[in-house]
């Protein structure tokens, strides 16, 4: 076995982000080899893209084609059939300084989130905002007032976004043409920072909710990006499971496989960009769970 439960499927990355099933095998950002890569179940591996704005958060269009967040120009791109890349949608105009995750809905649109302030450089914590990028690629902003929005969850007509920094999961309902109504809170670890210090407000989070992924039930995995585990969450707050990713930090998860049944996991040893980008450290983990996959991504 891998880390403690976990089996290791694939390494010698640099910092995985934003995995999604699609078609037998799991999409994958590497941050930092800026490569967009396809994983099947035994670890072998095809670069499905390169993007050097830095690749986050993937999805896919109805037709099959793939959005791909690229992280510093600001800009979603869309990957043709014949694996060109072409540009989808410019956030330069919305949002400052990166763009983060992004989750595709059925239609084709992206909800897309952002850090909001320069989190490698120490900046102080600032609140920010939740854009929408149509199927034709008009970008809106939907939401404010969120601290460090990272992963997302789609239930029907619910959108659940992970705020980071605010160590809470919250909850919008969706109108037909993608906008979010009715905010609250899915599930709540703690309060919210009472600091504008970084440092200081990863210090006060027990849980630092991360990139995530539904099942069948209409709980969530949750990757705790500081505590080097996995929860299971379900709506209202309760810890329904706990999985240890063996010492290394964790910053997203999903469920796949042929029965939805394989739960994902990257991690690596720390997230700070000066220590991931010179090395290749990063793993893709998997372990098995009793609840299918659900919901979006």
């Amino acid at each position: 076995m891998g880390q403690q439960d976990f089996d290791v499927v694939s390494d010698g990355w640099s910092f995985l982000e934003g995995p999604r099933w699609h078609e037998g095998r799991l999409w994958v950002s590497d941050f930092y080899t800026e490569k967009v890569v396809a994983i099947d179940p035994d670890g072998g591996h095809e670069v499905m893209a390169q993007v050097p704005g830095q690749p986050s958060g993937l999805g896919f269009l109805p037709d099959g084609r793939a959005l791909i967040v690229s992280m510093r120009d600001r800009r979603i791109l869309r990957r043709e059939e014949d694996g060109s890349l072409v540009e989808h949608a410019d956030l330069s105009g919305l949002v400052e300084p990166v763009l983060n995750d992004m989750i595709v809905d059925d239609r084709g649109g992206a909800y897309v989130g952002n850090f909001g302030f320069d989190l490698m450089s120490g900046a102080p914590l600032a609140r920010t905002t939740l854009t929408y990028v149509d199927p034709d690629g008009t970008p809106t902003t939907i939401a404010d007032d969120l601290l460090f929005p990272n992963g997302m969850v789609l239930f029907d007509r619910v959108l659940v976004v992970a705020e980071t920094f605010g160590a809470r999961l919250t909850a919008f309902d969706v109108a037909a043409d993608g906008g979010l109504a009715r905010r609250r809170d899915w599930a709540r670890f703690g309060p919210p920072p009472a600091t504008e210090d970084v440092g200081e407000a990863l210090g006060g989070l027990a849980v630092a909710p991360d990139g995530m992924g539904g099942d069948a039930e209409g709980a969530i995995w949750v990757a705790d990006a500081l505590h080097q585990r996995v929860l299971r969450v379900a709506e209202g707050g309760e810890v329904l499971e706990e999985r240890p990713t063996g010492g290394l930090g964790v910053y997203a998860c999903m469920l796949g496989g042929d029965d939805g049944r394989t739960l994902y996991a990257c991690a690596a040893p720390s997230f700070a960009e000066h220590e991931r980008r010179p090395v290749r450290e990063a793993v893709l983990l998997a372990t098995r769970v009793d609840v299918p996959h659900g919901g979006r991504p």
